[in-house]
């Protein structure tokens, strides 16, 4: 079984899932609680947030333990809304963003927030220029994602957190989920307020995340209670699944840059067997230095995604057709649509995404079930046209 749809979630680690299983059956206290055992969770609750914090060079109590990455980044987006409504009510995003994001910024609209969507290039990239020139006295919030998660094109988030320097009263935030523990990114150096992580997309547990705030920003709690991660996140905290991020973490870290290289020699050996080997497919996003290794996005027009995933996943091949939060849908991909392709070419797009726990042989397999499957599909359809 060769399992490439990696952006979706990722394999939890056998290390992590040793870490949460130790610690629900040694450390199972109330982190809240006075006692001992208590005290005893608390610390390894610090620990695991020193962790991240190291890893984003910045300080622990800038580091909120979340559900995931969609709960951090409503945290945000509803939060600056709600906290910063008397600044202005002004936000800036793109056509891009993960749906985490993008119906966040829907949702605010329809309250009567004035939301600017940049344009993107072919690549799917934003021009730095245009989120300063779309810049206004009511602007409170620019949010752009790192990595985009359907075509893995790197956006310039340092050069728009530099340019938004110049305007204090302008908050950056960052959708870093497809990126932590990938791409190095340190939110003081790229000047960002903001940055979103999710665990399951590094090999750690589903259902934990967390938020960098940079400190001395206000942010209300979306969930009231007993005041929990300093009254950000109220709710008894998931101890198990924040040890296994911060193990998760500590592993990404440790490999970042052996693998980094690996993707970017396995996405160019995907790239170089379908460009010899194949005919009609059209290649998405930035595949040179502007774009993540590890995700890769083709379009086959006038074949659909849905049966070209199904024909794979026969021989064992697991890729997806877009973000596995719309991909049931059936229309073309609001990314892909941004970045000018047609529909046909939306509809007939296939996402590869590797992680850490891929080896050569999923690459290769993948590679020749795609050769072999994809000509056998072209065939069927030109039959079916006539």
């Amino acid at each position: 079984m060769a399992y490439l749809d990696n952006s979706a979630t990722t394999e939890t680690d056998p290390a992590v899932i040793s870490v949460m299983a130790d610690v629900m059956k040694k450390i199972y206290g109330n982190p809240s609680s006075l006692h001992g055992i208590g005290v005893k969770a608390e610390r390894l609750m610090e620990q695991a947030r020193k962790v991240v914090a190291d890893a984003l060079s910045c300080l622990p109590h800038e580091i909120v333990f979340t559900s995931g990455g969609t709960e951090a980044n409503n945290m945000v987006i509803r939060g600056v809304a709600e906290a910063y409504h008397h600044r202005g009510n002004h936000m800036i995003t793109s056509p891009i963003e993960h749906p985490s994001v993008y119906h966040v910024f829907q949702y605010l609209k329809q309250k009567g927030w004035k939301i600017t969507e940049l344009p993107v290039d072919s690549s799917g990239r934003v021009n730095p220029a245009d989120v300063e020139t779309a810049l206004t006295d009511e602007t409170v919030l620019v949010s752009v994602m790192h990595v985009n998660n359907e075509v893995g094109t790197i956006q310039p988030v340092e050069e728009i957190g530099n340019r938004l320097k110049k305007y204090p009263k302008v908050m950056f935030h960052v959708d870093a989920v497809q990126s932590f523990g990938k791409i190095p990114l340190h939110p003081s150096r790229s000047h960002i307020d903001f940055l979103t992580i999710s665990g399951h997309k590094l090999h750690g547990p589903k259902g934990i995340g967390c938020l960098y705030k940079r400190k001395n920003l206000t942010l209300p709690s979306l969930l009231l209670g007993g005041g929990q991660e300093r009254g950000l996140r109220s709710g008894t905290e998931n101890l198990p699944a924040i040890a296994g991020l911060a193990k998760a973490v500590l592993l990404a870290k440790e490999a970042e840059e052996t693998f980094y290289q690996k993707y970017q020699t396995w996405k160019e050996m995907i790239l170089t067997r379908i460009e010899n080997e194949l005919t009609g497919v059209k290649i998405n996003g930035d595949i040179d230095d502007g774009g993540a290794p590890y995700i890769l996005n083709l379009s086959f027009p006038g074949l659909k995604s849905e049966v070209i995933v199904h024909a794979l996943e026969k021989e064992q091949v697991y890729v997806s057709s877009k973000s596995a939060c719309s991909s049931k849908k059936e229309e073309p991909s609001r990314v892909l649509k941004a970045m000018g392709l047609t529909d046909q070419e939306a509809l007939g797009s296939i996402r590869i995404s590797m992680g850490r726990m891929n080896v050569e042989e999923d690459i290769k397999q993948c590679c020749d079930v795609l050769v072999r499957t994809i000509p056998a599909l072209q065939k069927v359809m030109k039959v079916h046209k006539r």
